[in-house]
């Protein structure tokens, strides 16, 4: 319990940071990123405005800071020694990466390809036996390569393939069940909101779905799961 309300207070602390980030990204493919002026970049108060001009944008009030407590919470309860990093790492770009995904339909390679290369460092730095860091090699690769091939036959953007590996190799570090779970999780949770939205008749068939933040989810609780 201590640990969990650990993670829940560090991800209150993170979530100005969060927000700034989820704010900046959160645009259309080939728009640049939204700025105001140079301390909103950096911290913006739970309403959503910035502290010095006052400027509103990005998340709805007080969402990333539920979303980030949550996570933390997660992390802590999930997390066993070293493999704190990773996860906090994944943690923190993934309350970004859903939040922008959620907001615009996309996941911009500033966010996926530096989580990726931070993923891959921290578990050489973490893990030093050589068969589970095949493992989430072996895994990364699958689940990249299970989702472009989607990619190819389903309404699945190019972002969410680039998302895969990560979450992939984090996953690999667990077991084979929980990427096999991840996966699972992901479109039954995708799906589930999917119906929700039609009988609630807030989208219609023909709407895109944002997967990202599923795919995030899905991991954390085959994480959890695993744990």
């Amino acid at each position: 319990m201590i640990a969990v309300l650990v993670g829940a207070v560090a991800g209150l602390l993170t979530a100005p940071g969060l927000r700034a980030a989820a704010a900046r990204h959160a645009v259309a493919a080939g728009e640049p990123r939204w700025e105001c002026c140079r301390t909103g970049r950096l911290l913006r108060r739970p309403d959503g405005t910035c502290p010095r001009c006052g400027e509103r944008a990005g998340p709805a009030a007080w969402l990333v800071e539920a979303v980030a407590a949550a996570t933390g919470g997660a992390i802590g309860a999930a997390a066993h020694g070293p493999s704190a990093l990773p996860l906090v790492w994944v943690g923190l770009f993934g309350v970004v990466l859903a939040l922008v995904d959620a907001r615009v339909f996309r996941l911009p390679d500033a966010l996926t390809l530096p989580l990726a290369l931070g993923t891959a460092a921290l578990l050489l730095l973490t893990e030093h036996r050589g068969g589970v860091l095949l493992r989430c090699l072996y895994a990364a690769l699958a689940l990249g390569g299970l989702y472009l091939a989607l990619a190819l036959v389903a309404p699945i953007g190019l972002g969410d393939v680039k998302l895969a590996p990560s979450l992939g190799a984090l996953l690999g570090w667990y077991g084979w069940s929980a990427v096999l779970g991840g996966f699972v999780l992901t479109f039954l949770l995708a799906g589930g909101w999917g119906v929700v939205l039609l009988l609630t008749r807030r989208a219609g068939r023909g709407d895109d779905l944002p997967l990202g933040p599923w795919m995030l989810l899905g991991t954390l609780l085959a994480v959890l799961a695993a744990g």
